[in-house]
Protein backbone atom coordinates (compact mmCIF):
# COMPACT_ATOMS: atom_id res chain seq x y z
CA UNK A 1 0.00 0.00 0.00
CA UNK A 2 1.23 3.56 -0.72
CA UNK A 3 1.06 4.56 2.95
CA UNK A 4 3.27 1.64 4.01
CA UNK A 5 5.80 2.39 1.26
CA UNK A 6 6.02 6.05 2.25
CA UNK A 7 6.51 5.21 5.93
CA UNK A 8 9.22 2.71 5.07
CA UNK A 9 10.96 5.30 2.86
CA UNK A 10 10.86 7.99 5.55
CA UNK A 11 14.32 8.54 7.07
CA UNK A 12 13.73 11.54 9.35
CA UNK A 13 13.15 11.76 13.11
CA UNK A 14 10.97 8.95 14.42
CA UNK A 15 8.74 11.47 16.18
CA UNK A 16 7.39 12.61 12.81
CA UNK A 17 7.01 9.20 11.17
CA UNK A 18 3.39 8.74 12.32
CA UNK A 19 0.71 11.28 13.23
CA UNK A 20 0.04 9.71 16.61
CA UNK A 21 3.62 10.20 17.81
CA UNK A 22 3.88 14.01 18.15
CA UNK A 23 0.23 14.66 18.91
CA UNK A 24 -0.19 12.01 21.61
CA UNK A 25 2.96 13.24 23.35
CA UNK A 26 2.11 16.94 23.06
CA UNK A 27 -1.50 16.34 24.07
CA UNK A 28 -0.52 14.29 27.11
CA UNK A 29 1.88 16.97 28.30
CA UNK A 30 -0.81 19.64 27.92
CA UNK A 31 -3.44 17.54 29.72
CA UNK A 32 -1.00 16.75 32.51
CA UNK A 33 0.01 20.35 33.08
CA UNK A 34 -3.34 22.16 32.62
CA UNK A 35 -5.06 21.18 35.90
CA UNK A 36 -1.90 21.82 37.92
CA UNK A 37 -1.22 25.20 36.32
CA UNK A 38 -4.87 26.24 36.66
CA UNK A 39 -4.96 25.24 40.34
CA UNK A 40 -1.77 27.21 41.00
CA UNK A 41 -3.18 30.25 39.20
CA UNK A 42 -6.42 30.12 41.17
CA UNK A 43 -4.31 29.95 44.31
CA UNK A 44 -2.86 33.34 43.42
CA UNK A 45 0.63 32.16 42.51
CA UNK A 46 0.51 33.63 38.98
CA UNK A 47 -1.93 34.53 36.20
CA UNK A 48 -2.88 32.36 33.25
CA UNK A 49 -5.39 32.55 30.43
CA UNK A 50 -4.53 35.98 29.11
CA UNK A 51 -7.63 37.99 28.26
CA UNK A 52 -9.87 34.96 28.80
CA UNK A 53 -9.09 34.32 32.46
CA UNK A 54 -8.11 30.98 34.04
CA UNK A 55 -11.50 29.23 33.96
CA UNK A 56 -12.29 29.92 30.30
CA UNK A 57 -8.70 29.19 29.30
CA UNK A 58 -8.71 25.88 31.16
CA UNK A 59 -11.98 24.74 29.61
CA UNK A 60 -10.94 25.75 26.10
CA UNK A 61 -7.54 24.09 26.30
CA UNK A 62 -8.92 20.82 27.64
CA UNK A 63 -11.38 20.56 24.76
CA UNK A 64 -9.81 22.40 21.82
CA UNK A 65 -6.19 21.94 22.91
CA UNK A 66 -5.76 18.49 24.43
CA UNK A 67 -8.66 16.65 22.79
CA UNK A 68 -7.94 18.32 19.46
CA UNK A 69 -4.37 16.99 19.60
CA UNK A 70 -5.45 13.43 20.40
CA UNK A 71 -8.12 13.47 17.70
CA UNK A 72 -5.58 14.77 15.17
CA UNK A 73 -3.06 12.12 16.21
CA UNK A 74 -5.62 9.36 15.88
CA UNK A 75 -7.02 10.50 12.53
CA UNK A 76 -3.71 11.27 10.82
CA UNK A 77 -2.73 7.70 11.68
CA UNK A 78 -6.06 5.97 10.98
CA UNK A 79 -7.19 7.75 7.81
CA UNK A 80 -4.29 6.48 5.63
CA UNK A 81 -5.14 2.96 6.82
CA UNK A 82 -8.81 3.51 6.00
CA UNK A 83 -8.12 4.89 2.53
CA UNK A 84 -4.78 3.40 1.45
CA UNK A 85 -3.56 6.89 0.64
CA UNK A 86 -0.35 8.63 1.61
CA UNK A 87 0.16 9.50 5.29
CA UNK A 88 1.37 12.84 6.57
CA UNK A 89 4.98 12.42 7.71
CA UNK A 90 8.12 14.50 8.11
CA UNK A 91 8.02 18.26 7.59
CA UNK A 92 4.24 18.52 6.92
CA UNK A 93 3.53 16.65 10.15
CA UNK A 94 6.00 18.82 12.07
CA UNK A 95 4.37 21.89 10.57
CA UNK A 96 0.92 20.80 11.72
CA UNK A 97 2.29 20.31 15.24
CA UNK A 98 3.72 23.85 15.14
CA UNK A 99 0.30 25.21 14.11
CA UNK A 100 -1.26 23.43 17.08
CA UNK A 101 1.44 24.78 19.39
CA UNK A 102 0.98 28.30 17.99
CA UNK A 103 -2.69 28.05 18.94
CA UNK A 104 -1.80 27.12 22.51
CA UNK A 105 0.59 30.07 22.77
CA UNK A 106 -1.84 32.52 21.16
CA UNK A 107 -4.70 31.56 23.48
CA UNK A 108 -2.48 31.61 26.57
CA UNK A 109 -1.10 35.04 25.58
CA UNK A 110 -4.34 36.44 24.17
CA UNK A 111 -3.82 39.65 26.08
CA UNK A 112 -0.73 40.35 23.99
CA UNK A 113 -1.94 38.85 20.70
CA UNK A 114 -5.45 40.28 20.83
CA UNK A 115 -8.63 38.22 20.72
CA UNK A 116 -9.02 38.30 16.94
CA UNK A 117 -5.47 37.17 16.28
CA UNK A 118 -5.65 34.49 18.97
CA UNK A 119 -8.87 33.17 17.45
CA UNK A 120 -7.46 33.07 13.91
CA UNK A 121 -4.29 31.27 14.96
CA UNK A 122 -6.15 28.78 17.16
CA UNK A 123 -8.92 27.74 14.76
CA UNK A 124 -6.44 27.29 11.89
CA UNK A 125 -5.35 23.94 13.29
CA UNK A 126 -8.75 22.24 13.46
CA UNK A 127 -9.78 23.69 10.11
CA UNK A 128 -6.60 22.26 8.60
CA UNK A 129 -7.17 18.82 10.12
CA UNK A 130 -10.78 18.87 8.91
CA UNK A 131 -9.65 19.73 5.38
CA UNK A 132 -7.10 16.89 5.43
CA UNK A 133 -9.63 14.30 6.63
CA UNK A 134 -12.32 15.37 4.15
CA UNK A 135 -9.84 15.35 1.27
CA UNK A 136 -8.50 11.90 2.09
CA UNK A 137 -11.87 10.29 2.81
CA UNK A 138 -13.43 11.63 -0.40
CA UNK A 139 -10.38 10.89 -2.57
CA UNK A 140 -10.18 7.38 -1.13
CA UNK A 141 -13.95 6.87 -1.59
CA UNK A 142 -14.11 5.73 2.00
CA UNK A 143 -17.78 6.66 2.38
CA UNK A 144 -18.20 4.67 5.59
CA UNK A 145 -16.21 7.32 7.45
CA UNK A 146 -18.03 10.39 6.18
CA UNK A 147 -19.72 10.70 9.61
CA UNK A 148 -16.24 11.12 11.12
CA UNK A 149 -15.60 13.98 8.68
CA UNK A 150 -18.89 15.63 9.63
CA UNK A 151 -18.24 15.32 13.37
CA UNK A 152 -14.72 16.69 13.01
CA UNK A 153 -16.06 19.69 11.09
CA UNK A 154 -18.69 20.30 13.76
CA UNK A 155 -15.94 20.08 16.39
CA UNK A 156 -13.96 22.75 14.53
CA UNK A 157 -17.11 24.87 14.31
CA UNK A 158 -17.39 24.64 18.09
CA UNK A 159 -13.97 26.25 18.45
CA UNK A 160 -15.09 29.09 16.20
CA UNK A 161 -18.25 29.49 18.29
CA UNK A 162 -16.19 29.56 21.49
CA UNK A 163 -14.04 32.38 20.15
CA UNK A 164 -17.11 34.18 18.87
CA UNK A 165 -18.54 34.12 22.38
CA UNK A 166 -15.33 35.57 23.78
CA UNK A 167 -15.29 38.33 21.18
CA UNK A 168 -18.93 39.23 21.75
CA UNK A 169 -18.87 38.87 25.52
CA UNK A 170 -21.75 36.37 25.41
CA UNK A 171 -20.49 33.84 27.95
CA UNK A 172 -23.18 31.16 27.49
CA UNK A 173 -20.88 28.13 27.40
CA UNK A 174 -22.28 27.16 23.98
CA UNK A 175 -18.87 26.73 22.37
CA UNK A 176 -17.66 24.52 25.22
CA UNK A 177 -20.78 22.32 25.17
CA UNK A 178 -20.64 22.17 21.37
CA UNK A 179 -17.10 20.82 21.49
CA UNK A 180 -17.86 18.28 24.21
CA UNK A 181 -20.94 17.10 22.31
CA UNK A 182 -18.79 16.54 19.23
CA UNK A 183 -16.27 14.59 21.29
CA UNK A 184 -19.06 12.50 22.85
CA UNK A 185 -20.31 11.53 19.40
CA UNK A 186 -16.81 10.67 18.20
CA UNK A 187 -16.38 8.48 21.28
CA UNK A 188 -19.72 6.81 20.61
CA UNK A 189 -18.95 6.27 16.92
CA UNK A 190 -15.27 5.29 16.97
CA UNK A 191 -15.29 3.79 20.47
CA UNK A 192 -18.29 1.75 19.39
CA UNK A 193 -16.19 0.28 16.59
CA UNK A 194 -12.84 -0.36 18.23
CA UNK A 195 -14.04 -1.65 21.61
CA UNK A 196 -15.95 -4.69 20.30
CA UNK A 197 -13.42 -5.17 17.48
CA UNK A 198 -10.37 -5.27 19.75
CA UNK A 199 -12.30 -7.41 22.22
CA UNK A 200 -13.14 -9.95 19.50
CA UNK A 201 -9.51 -10.01 18.37
CA UNK A 202 -8.23 -10.58 21.89
CA UNK A 203 -10.79 -13.30 22.63
CA UNK A 204 -9.84 -15.10 19.41
CA UNK A 205 -6.10 -14.72 20.05
CA UNK A 206 -6.41 -16.17 23.55
CA UNK A 207 -8.73 -19.02 22.54
CA UNK A 208 -11.79 -17.69 24.33
CA UNK A 209 -15.34 -17.93 23.02
CA UNK A 210 -16.14 -15.02 20.66
CA UNK A 211 -18.72 -12.29 21.09
CA UNK A 212 -21.39 -11.56 18.52
CA UNK A 213 -19.99 -9.73 15.49
CA UNK A 214 -21.60 -7.02 13.44
CA UNK A 215 -23.65 -3.92 14.09
CA UNK A 216 -27.13 -4.50 15.44
CA UNK A 217 -30.21 -2.35 15.84
CA UNK A 218 -29.14 -1.29 19.31
CA UNK A 219 -26.03 0.38 17.85
CA UNK A 220 -28.00 2.48 15.39
CA UNK A 221 -30.64 3.40 17.95
CA UNK A 222 -28.05 4.27 20.59
CA UNK A 223 -26.11 6.50 18.20
CA UNK A 224 -29.29 8.25 17.05
CA UNK A 225 -30.40 8.85 20.63
CA UNK A 226 -26.97 10.17 21.61
CA UNK A 227 -26.99 12.54 18.63
CA UNK A 228 -30.42 13.88 19.51
CA UNK A 229 -29.59 14.20 23.21
CA UNK A 230 -26.27 15.96 22.60
CA UNK A 231 -27.84 18.34 20.07
CA UNK A 232 -30.56 19.40 22.50
CA UNK A 233 -28.15 19.60 25.45
CA UNK A 234 -25.80 21.82 23.46
CA UNK A 235 -28.41 24.53 22.93
CA UNK A 236 -30.54 23.93 26.06
CA UNK A 237 -28.59 22.18 28.85
CA UNK A 238 -31.50 22.24 31.30
CA UNK A 239 -35.12 21.21 31.13
CA UNK A 240 -37.35 18.11 30.93
CA UNK A 241 -36.78 17.32 27.24
CA UNK A 242 -33.01 17.52 27.60
CA UNK A 243 -33.03 15.42 30.75
CA UNK A 244 -35.27 12.69 29.36
CA UNK A 245 -33.32 12.40 26.10
CA UNK A 246 -30.01 12.14 27.94
CA UNK A 247 -31.27 9.50 30.38
CA UNK A 248 -32.73 7.42 27.55
CA UNK A 249 -29.49 7.76 25.58
CA UNK A 250 -27.52 6.68 28.65
CA UNK A 251 -29.63 3.54 29.07
CA UNK A 252 -29.30 2.73 25.35
CA UNK A 253 -25.52 2.96 25.50
CA UNK A 254 -25.39 0.81 28.60
CA UNK A 255 -27.32 -1.84 26.66
CA UNK A 256 -24.95 -1.39 23.73
CA UNK A 257 -21.90 -1.82 25.95
CA UNK A 258 -23.36 -4.93 27.60
CA UNK A 259 -23.14 -6.78 24.27
CA UNK A 260 -19.35 -6.46 23.99
CA UNK A 261 -18.22 -8.94 26.64
CA UNK A 262 -16.28 -6.53 28.82
CA UNK A 263 -16.61 -8.71 31.93
CA UNK A 264 -14.62 -11.41 30.12
CA UNK A 265 -11.57 -9.20 29.50
CA UNK A 266 -10.18 -8.70 33.01
CA UNK A 267 -7.14 -10.81 32.17
CA UNK A 268 -5.89 -8.03 29.88
CA UNK A 269 -6.25 -4.42 31.14
CA UNK A 270 -5.35 -3.08 27.70
CA UNK A 271 -8.73 -4.41 26.51
CA UNK A 272 -10.68 -3.88 29.73
CA UNK A 273 -9.87 -0.16 29.78
CA UNK A 274 -11.73 0.32 26.49
CA UNK A 275 -14.89 -0.97 28.16
CA UNK A 276 -14.29 1.14 31.26
CA UNK A 277 -13.69 4.22 29.11
CA UNK A 278 -16.86 3.58 27.15
CA UNK A 279 -18.81 2.98 30.39
CA UNK A 280 -18.03 6.56 31.36
CA UNK A 281 -20.00 7.74 28.30
CA UNK A 282 -23.45 6.44 29.30
CA UNK A 283 -22.63 7.35 32.89
CA UNK A 284 -22.04 10.93 31.78
CA UNK A 285 -25.28 10.92 29.77
CA UNK A 286 -27.19 9.78 32.84
CA UNK A 287 -25.55 12.37 35.07
CA UNK A 288 -26.10 15.17 32.56
CA UNK A 289 -29.72 14.06 32.23
CA UNK A 290 -30.29 14.07 35.98
CA UNK A 291 -28.57 17.44 36.21
CA UNK A 292 -30.86 18.82 33.50
CA UNK A 293 -33.90 17.57 35.42
CA UNK A 294 -32.69 18.48 38.93
CA UNK A 295 -29.56 20.68 38.91
CA UNK A 296 -29.84 21.12 42.66
CA UNK A 297 -29.45 17.39 43.22
CA UNK A 298 -26.77 16.70 40.60
CA UNK A 299 -24.43 19.69 40.16
CA UNK A 300 -23.91 20.51 36.45
CA UNK A 301 -20.11 20.72 36.85
CA UNK A 302 -19.97 17.22 38.30
CA UNK A 303 -21.97 15.88 35.36
CA UNK A 304 -19.84 17.84 32.89
CA UNK A 305 -16.66 16.33 34.30
CA UNK A 306 -18.12 12.84 33.99
CA UNK A 307 -18.01 13.49 30.24
CA UNK A 308 -14.81 15.54 30.04
CA UNK A 309 -12.54 13.94 32.66
CA UNK A 310 -14.25 10.55 32.66
CA UNK A 311 -15.42 9.53 29.19
CA UNK A 312 -13.02 11.68 27.17
CA UNK A 313 -10.05 11.37 29.53
CA UNK A 314 -10.21 7.62 30.11
CA UNK A 315 -11.09 6.63 26.54
CA UNK A 316 -8.38 8.79 24.99
CA UNK A 317 -5.74 7.30 27.30
CA UNK A 318 -7.04 3.83 26.47
CA UNK A 319 -6.60 4.51 22.75
CA UNK A 320 -3.27 6.31 23.20
CA UNK A 321 -1.68 3.45 25.14
CA UNK A 322 -2.94 0.74 22.80
CA UNK A 323 -2.13 2.61 19.58
CA UNK A 324 1.34 3.53 20.82
CA UNK A 325 2.15 -0.04 21.79
CA UNK A 326 0.79 -1.46 18.56
CA UNK A 327 2.30 1.02 16.13
CA UNK A 328 5.72 1.07 17.80
CA UNK A 329 6.09 -2.70 17.85
CA UNK A 330 5.49 -3.32 21.56
CA UNK A 331 3.42 -6.25 22.83
CA UNK A 332 -0.30 -5.56 23.18
CA UNK A 333 -0.09 -6.26 26.89
CA UNK A 334 -0.49 -3.72 29.68
CA UNK A 335 2.55 -3.53 31.96
CA UNK A 336 2.51 -2.24 35.53
CA UNK A 337 3.06 1.38 34.51
CA UNK A 338 0.13 1.21 32.09
CA UNK A 339 -2.17 -0.22 34.75
CA UNK A 340 -1.11 2.59 37.07
CA UNK A 341 -1.95 5.14 34.36
CA UNK A 342 -5.42 3.63 34.06
CA UNK A 343 -5.94 3.62 37.81
CA UNK A 344 -4.86 7.25 38.19
CA UNK A 345 -7.06 8.65 35.41
CA UNK A 346 -10.13 6.75 36.63
CA UNK A 347 -9.57 7.71 40.26
CA UNK A 348 -9.03 11.33 39.29
CA UNK A 349 -12.19 11.44 37.19
CA UNK A 350 -14.28 9.63 39.81
CA UNK A 351 -13.09 11.93 42.59
CA UNK A 352 -13.84 15.02 40.49
CA UNK A 353 -17.38 13.80 39.82
CA UNK A 354 -17.93 12.78 43.45
CA UNK A 355 -16.37 15.95 44.95
CA UNK A 356 -19.69 17.77 45.62
CA UNK A 357 -21.08 14.75 47.46
CA UNK A 358 -18.10 13.90 49.69
CA UNK A 359 -17.92 14.86 53.40
CA UNK A 360 -14.68 16.78 52.83
CA UNK A 361 -13.86 20.30 51.72
CA UNK A 362 -14.83 20.69 48.06
CA UNK A 363 -11.61 22.50 47.08
CA UNK A 364 -9.54 19.75 48.69
CA UNK A 365 -11.37 17.02 46.76
CA UNK A 366 -11.06 18.92 43.47
CA UNK A 367 -7.37 19.51 44.08
CA UNK A 368 -6.76 15.84 44.81
CA UNK A 369 -8.70 14.79 41.72
CA UNK A 370 -6.72 17.22 39.55
CA UNK A 371 -3.47 15.83 40.91
CA UNK A 372 -4.45 12.22 40.19
CA UNK A 373 -5.77 12.99 36.71
CA UNK A 374 -2.72 15.07 35.81
CA UNK A 375 -0.40 12.36 37.10
CA UNK A 376 -1.95 9.85 34.69
CA UNK A 377 -1.11 11.97 31.66
CA UNK A 378 2.32 13.00 32.87
CA UNK A 379 3.10 9.35 33.55
CA UNK A 380 1.96 8.51 30.02
CA UNK A 381 4.29 11.20 28.66
CA UNK A 382 7.20 9.76 30.66
CA UNK A 383 6.59 6.04 30.09
CA UNK A 384 5.20 6.15 26.55
CA UNK A 385 7.18 9.19 25.48
CA UNK A 386 10.26 6.99 25.05
CA UNK A 387 8.31 4.84 22.58
CA UNK A 388 6.92 7.85 20.75
CA UNK A 389 10.28 9.51 20.10
CA UNK A 390 12.29 6.34 19.38
CA UNK A 391 12.36 4.33 16.13
CA UNK A 392 10.31 1.16 15.99
CA UNK A 393 12.52 -1.75 17.09
CA UNK A 394 14.29 -3.23 14.08
CA UNK A 395 13.41 -0.30 11.81
CA UNK A 396 14.83 3.12 11.05
CA UNK A 397 11.56 4.85 12.04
Amino acid sequence: MPSVEKIRAYAGPALFSFGFRPFFLAGALLAGLLPVVTAAALGGRFEVGGAYGPFAWHGHEMVYGYLAAVIAGFLTTAVPNWTGRMPVVGAPLAGSLLIWLAGRIAVAMSGAFGLWAAAAIDVAFLLGVSFFVWREIVAGRNWRNLPVCALLTLFAAGDIIWHGEQLSGAQTGLGYRWGLAGVAMLLALIGGRITPSFTRNWLARTGRAPIKAGVGAIDSVALALAGAAMAVWTVAPFGPLTGILLVVAGVAHLLRLSQWGGLRTFAEPLVTILHVGYLWLPASFLMLGLSALAPGAVPPMAALHALAAGAAGVMTLAVMTRATRGHTGRPLVADGWTVLIYALVNLGAALRVAAPFLPVEYALAVGASSGLWSAAFLLFAIVYGRYLIAPRPGRAT
